[in-house]
This record gives structure tokens, C-alpha cells and sequence, in this order.
């Protein structure tokens, strides 16, 4: 029975890979708008494996590798041959290897994840999840980049230099706060946080998407700032680095 239940959110992870896979396909066929939003719906995918994982009660050590597996083509190679495909591949050298990094140090932030593994539930992510960082560089790309590679009003220099940045802060110590579920008692417990979400939910729906990679940088630099302020408070000291897995979401 327990097999059984494990294949719902086991498709979802493998819907997950093959989006991932059909982004590559189209970023190599030059069709660069096509392949972000591939991995946007990768990303939707991502997100449905746990919450199936949860509800069908079948979280495993199988869908935690799995998922993992998943994210470093989906959140990892996918969105490096996109920057690279689009405008990094100018570069030469130089241009594969920032590229790259969201791809490698992805990777490394995935398997650190694994190792540091403490159950199925936690409040709080180590380090920027590759999905964020993937959708923050798919954000900026669908937001200011033309479909022959030119940024539309900003220096050359602002993608690969976004690239190095969220590739660094993934495998850095920064806590960043999962996303609360919606229920009466979280609602409560963070009300702030979910007022925050409501707000920005809005502003998307107004600005008709316009404003996501703005949100994401704002979530990318609150976590950093928050960080700054703990490690003020605390004296310069590190924080435990644990991680729990709800589910199969990284």
C-alpha cells in the first residue's frame, strides 16, 4: 500500500525532471522565453510532490533523493544553459564557468541538505533552496533580457554577476524561513509573514507577473539581511546547521 502511494508524488517529481529536460530543449533551440517558463512549471511541480507527499503520508528517503535528483536538472543544469545560451556564452571560457555555477553549486547545496536531513518538517532552509535560486534568475531573464540576449537598459555585466551572487548565497550559511501553510493555526503563529505573502500575491496579480523577479530579490536579500542582524545579536556566532525535509521539497 505504501508503494502504491509513493508513485503520486513520485510523478510529480518526474513531471518535475521532464520539465527541466524540455527547458534545456528549447533553450538550445533558441526559444529562451519558453524554456523560463519551463522552469517555472518545474518549480510547480516541485512544490506538488511534498504537498502529495503529505497528504498520501508516503515521505521517504527515496523521494528526498529523487526530488534532489530532479532539482539539479531542473534548478541546476536547466537554468545554467539557459543564462549560457542566452548571453553568458559570449564570455567564452569565462561564460561557462559562471554559468556553470548554478549547476555545481546547486549540487553542493543539495547534497548538503541530504547529509543534514532531520526528519520530515522544519521551519527553515540553509542557504538559498535551489528552486528560489533558479526562479530568481528565470525571473530576471524573462523580466530584462530580449530574446537575442540583449539586457534591456542594464550593464553586460548584471547577469553573470546576479549568477556568481545567488549561486554563493545557496551554499552559504543564510537562513531563509520556509513558506508557512495555509491553515488557521499558522496564520496566527505568523502573522506578519502571511500578511507579507498576501500583499505580495497582489502586487503580482497586478503588475500581471511583472514584479516577480523584484519579490524574489527582495526574499533573496531579507534572508541575508535577517542573517546579518542574528549573527549581530549573537556575538559572531554560527548557528546549528540542521535541516528537516518536509517531504521532498529542497
Amino acid at each position: 500500500m505504501m508503494m502504491t502511494r509513493a508513485v503520486v508524488p513520485t510523478l510529480f517529481t518526474v513531471l518535475n525532471m521532464f520539465c527541466g529536460f524540455l527547458s534545456i530543449i528549447h533553450s538550445s533551440d533558441g526559444k529562451f522565453v519558453e524554456a523560463g517558463y519551463f522552469i517555472v512549471l518545474a518549480a510547480l511541480f516541485d512544490s506538488l510532490d511534498g504537498l502529495m507527499a503529505r497528504l498520501t503520508r508516503s515521505a521517504s528517503q527515496f523521494g528526498v533523493e529523487i526530488d534532489s535528483l530532479s532539482d539539479v536538472v531542473s534548478f541546476g543544469a536547466a537554468p545554467a544553459y539557459l543564462v549560457y545560451a542566452l548571453s553568458l556564452h559570449r564570455l567564452e571560457e569565462w561564460g561557462i564557468i559562471i554559468s556553470s555555477l548554478q549547476m555545481v553549486l546547486g549540487g553542493i547545496r543539495l547534497a548538503r541538505f541530504n547529509v543534514q536531513l532531520v526528519g520530515f518538517e522544519k521551519d527553515h532552509f540553509t542557504g538559498l533552496p535551489i528552486p528560489a535560486a533558479a526562479l530568481t534568475l528565470v525571473a530576471f531573464v524573462l523580466t530584462f533580457v530580449t530574446p537575442d540576449g540583449t539586457l534591456t537598459g542594464l550593464p553586460e555585466t548584471m547577469l553573470p554577476a546576479l549568477v556568481v551572487v545567488i549561486a554563493l548565497v545557496m551554499v552559504s550559511t543564510v537562513r531563509y524561513d520556509t513558506f508557512p501553510k495555509l491553515s488557521a493555526k499558522e496564520v496566527k503563529k505568523h502573522p506578519v509573514k502571511m500578511i507579507s505573502y498576501f500583499f505580495a500575491a497582489l502586487l503580482l496579480i497586478f503588475t500581471k507577473g511583472e514584479a516577480v523577479f523584484y519579490l524574489m530579490s527582495a526574499f533573496v536579500l531579507f534572508g541575508i539581511v535577517q542573517h546579518a542582524a542574528r549573527w549581530v545579536r549573537s556575538g559572531g556566532k554560527r548557528e546549528e546547521e540542521t535541516e528537516e525535509a518536509p517531504g521532498y521539497d529542497v
